[in-house]
């Protein structure tokens, strides 16, 4: 049987060790969100009391619970449910951004992150936190990546006003999503299954999912018809969903948002509701999507 003497020394040379393997992070690094300064040296004791376990100490991703979060994929009557590995922020690589792609996000667009949470995935929001707490965080996230001390956040992209919902409107972006070929992978009826889904993966070698619109869940990067838009004009990097701010004009965005409503079949959207309208009075005009 182990001593308390030395069950306490045991303790204290692996607490030493533990120190020794932990890098220490120069703080140093601010973040300025709805008129807040967020200080490092105070995130960093928020994040070690509520995102350690996940994270881990380096930010990696690689914290003591990661192991029970490991990315799975499941697939069972029809439904492939594929769960989020904790986020690396040493690459600095996010998903949600104002900014454009390969660009880093804005101190706002962390904030927003980490308030939101993300859906299907084991983040949870943090609204409970107050706002300068949540500021202090961001700052204290910056502190991990390198890409911070020699880059500045990318620019916020312009979303034009959002115009009047149209038949038109929708048509046209039901032609977009079938021309830049968007059923490929969320599949021609938005179910997340079309011929390329089984073989995605994001930027770290995980399985990933196509967003299915059919389920009516909230987006990974919002729920408002301005996210849906910045979601596909700057692309989610780190996985297959690019950006098609080169391909797609804004107004042809716009047109686009109002389609991918009206595969949201759960919600009752005023976009499906002027769709089915539509279908009812011009029955078999329309071309199946995917097919020449």
């Amino acid at each position: 049987m182990v001593s308390s003497a030395r069950l306490a020394r045991i303790l204290m040379l692996w607490a030493f060790c533990m120190a020794l393997a932990v890098p220490r992070i120069a703080l140093g690094q601010e973040a300025n969100v709805h008129g807040l300064t967020g200080r490092s040296h105070v995130g960093k004791e928020l994040f070690d009391r509520y995102c350690f376990g996940c994270h881990g100490p380096r930010g990696d991703g690689n914290g003591m619970e990661a192991i029970w979060i490991e990315p799975f994929s499941h697939t069972g009557q029809g439904t492939t449910i594929v769960k989020d590995k904790p986020r690396d922020f040493i690459p600095a690589i996010f998903k949600c951004r104002s900014t454009p792609t390969g660009t880093l996000p804005t101190d706002e667009d962390i904030f927003d992150a980490i308030t939101r949470g993300f859906y299907t995935t084991y983040m949870p929001a943090w609204r409970a936190l107050p706002e300068n707490q949540r500021v202090d965080l961001v700052a204290y996230i910056k502190t991990f990546s390198p890409r911070w001390k020699t880059e500045k956040s990318g620019t916020p992209i312009n979303i034009p006003t959002e115009p009047p919902l149209t038949i038109e409107s929708i048509l046209h972006g039901r032609e977009v999503f079938d021309k830049v070929q968007c059923w490929k992978c969320h599949g021609p009826e938005g179910r997340g299954n079309g011929p390329s889904a089984p073989t995605l993966d994001d930027d770290f070698g995980y399985p990933i999912r196509p967003y299915d619109f059919s389920s009516g869940t909230r987006f990974k990067c919002g729920e408002s018809n301005r996210d849906l838009y910045r979601i596909f004009m700057t692309g989610l990097d780190g996985t297959p969903m690019p950006s098609f701010a080169d391909n797609i004009k804004p107004d042809e965005a716009w047109d686009l948002v109002h389609f991918l409503r009206t595969l949201q079949l759960s919600l009752k959207s005023p976009e499906l509701a002027l769709f089915r309208q539509w279908e009812a009075a011009h029955p078999r005009q329309l071309k199946p999507i995917g097919q020449p």
